[in-house]
């Protein structure tokens, strides 16, 4: 029984074909962070910033409208990121992501993939769907596809499916949310899936990083203490929000999106809601061709249980720095723990 599992955790490190999983080196990072696609907070100055900090940069295509404001953003990242590789060692820059909403009810798919084949972002991300349509496009070209999961049903959909990757939303997870404890899904999931799993909730220094990387994570997602940095598109209210918050100003409700999504209460509040008397659900709909207008979900800010780490809105290098030094500190912290 011991040996099972002994041989089960080193497969964990193994990739479907057998080879050691070496993401982080592959994305040539220098924390095995993401710096998580948000929506309205991602752009391509924080996309190009986590990049040539050493990080993944991700942003979601829906922030990106219409269809020629995305053509625009792919265009800019690229040329930033190949104009940074005069600027300093090219292997000190990330890879950089887009994140794509498979939903049925986003009629402007095929229009993002065309863009993907165009653009080739060397990491995809797929969200509310299956991964399915976006799998040919982005392996035919050599990029890594990883679905976006919170539950084990849906992990092993996308597993089945062939995605390359799965990243584990969490509990703790700032906007939609998932369930279950990191340490619980990532365990869960390595004992069927030997591809590369990135996990998200909760987690914003360097320390957690490290404690999901031993659990089995090849990456950390990290959304909410990129939000307030200087070079993302939240608001400065909603940054000093984030500053001034701790978790106990969260509330998760499927109330505002109509999927279960972790929200600061006083922004609820600042858009007339009640946080204790919240309205039904309303019906799904991801359609990246419908103009964000006044949607309800706009002016609504969300966040995740590590909100309480945020201090002070600063650059994202400043924000990697950081996390490198939390990171190297665990590390060290384990080899005092060698027998």
């Amino acid at each position: 029984m011991y040996q099972d599992k002994f041989d089960s955790a080193k497969s964990a490190g193994s990739s479907t074909t057998g080879e050691p999983l070496s993401l982080a080196r592959k994305l040539n990072l220098r924390v095995p962070v993401v710096s998580a696609p948000m929506f309205l907070v991602s752009g391509p100055e924080l996309v190009v910033a986590a990049c040539k900090a050493g990080i993944v940069g991700a942003f979601p295509t829906p922030n990106a409208r219409p269809i020629e404001v995305l053509d625009d953003w792919m265009k800019s990242i690229t040329e930033q990121l190949e104009r940074a590789k005069d600027e300093q060692d090219p292997s000190t820059i990330g890879a950089w992501c887009a994140n794509v909403v498979t939903h049925s009810t986003n009629t402007r798919l095929a229009d993002d993939l065309k863009l993907l084949a165009k653009y080739k972002p060397p990491v995809v991300v797929t969200a509310l769907g299956s991964p399915k349509p976006v799998i040919e496009v982005v392996q035919d070209y050599g990029g890594i596809v990883i679905a976006d999961v919170i539950s084990l049903r849906l992990a092993e959909k996308a597993a089945q499916a062939g995605a390359d990757g799965l990243a584990c939303i969490c509990a703790g997870a700032g906007g939609h949310t998932g369930h279950l404890s990191p340490f619980a899904f990532v365990g869960a999931v390595r004992e069927f899936f030997k591809g590369h799993v990135i996990v998200g909730g909760g987690i914003s220094d360097g320390f957690g990083v490290a404690g999901a990387i031993a659990c089995g994570a090849d990456l950390v997602y990290m959304g909410t203490r990129f939000i307030p940095t200087k070079e993302s598109l939240a608001e400065q209210d909603y940054k000093d929000m984030l500053v001034a918050a701790t978790s106990e100003d969260l509330l998760v409700s499927s109330s505002i999106t109509g999927s279960n999504a972790s929200w600061l209460k006083p922004s609820l509040r600042a858009n007339g809601l009640d946080p204790d008397n919240l309205p039904d659900a309303p019906e799904r709909s991801y359609d990246s061709n419908k103009s964000i207008g006044a949607r309800k979900w706009k002016d609504v800010w969300a966040a995740g249980q590590g909100v309480g780490a945020i201090k002070a809105v600063e650059s994202v290098a400043d924000v990697v720095d950081r996390l490198e030094i939390e990171w190297q500190a665990a590390r060290t912290r384990f080899k005092e723990y060698s027998i």
